[in-house]
């Protein structure tokens, strides 16, 4: 009972001299929490934009030298870090050339299953398909992804299946839901193309090679040559 006492004693002599926790102390818990939220934002704004270089680099020395020839001391040279440091974001380059799929093409893919959601005349539908993939890849360093997949995929399957997973199985759903869509409302007379989409497909796989390959010698218009093959499957009507 006595210990019980002293025990209550002790802790209300605590109290009274500790007191209620003032004002001040109150803002410099806040200043303090406050201070170490900016200092984690900046932590983080550094971070991503460290990880973007890093992709940025990579996307550099892969197209430049091949998915095989690439060194991660390279590609950490163009981004002005240590080695090292790419490891605390991609455990390998595998992985890295995986994560430049992800951020440089899933988002296009994206963009391409929302089109297709889109309630409008085929016509309407594949031309927004031929501007979004004319804009986002063949005039962007993007097309170097692909490039890259149709030359080095047979060597790295690995690659390629994931390649696969991550855009070409989605687009070929994007399409194909598109095109039954159209067979079912008669916008088009037969279902090859939802058993096909790739005839579709295919013109923009030759637009990348050929800008890769040849386009220094005879340019092309990748605009014009998607509008032709459309009047060609799908008539010579013109979407206004």
């Amino acid at each position: 009972m006595a210990r019980a006492r002293i025990k209550r004693v002790s802790e209300a002599t605590r109290r009274r001299v500790a007191g209620p926790v003032s004002d001040a102390a109150k803002l410099a818990r806040s200043s303090v929490s406050a201070a170490s939220e900016e200092a984690g934002g900046a932590r983080a704004k550094r971070g991503a934009a460290r990880r973007d270089a890093i992709l940025a680099a990579a996307l550099e020395e892969i197209s430049a030298r091949g998915f095989e020839a690439a060194r991660l001391d390279d590609v950490a040279r163009r981004a002005g870090i240590a080695k090292g440091t790419i490891y605390l974001y991609f455990s390998d380059k595998e992985a890295l050339f995986q994560e430049l799929v992800r951020s440089y093409i899933s988002p296009v893919v994206g963009a391409i299953e929302h089109v297709s959601h889109v309630d409008a005349p085929i016509r309407v539908i594949f031309e927004q398909f031929a501007e979004l993939f004319v804009r986002e890849i063949v005039e962007t360093r993007r097309k170097d992804i692909i490039r890259l997949v149709l030359s080095e995929g047979p060597r790295f399957p690995k690659l390629a299946e994931f390649y696969f997973r991550e855009v070409i199985s989605r687009a070929l759903v994007a399409v194909r839901g598109v095109l039954r869509r159209a067979f079912e409302r008669g916008e088009i007379s037969n279902d090859a193309l939802v058993c096909f989409p790739q005839l579709l497909i295919a013109p923009g796989l030759v637009a990348i090679m050929w800008k890769s390959l040849f386009d220094r010698f005879e340019p092309l218009d990748v605009r014009a040559m998607l509008r032709a093959h459309f009047e060609f499957i799908f008539g010579t009507g013109r979407v206004t």
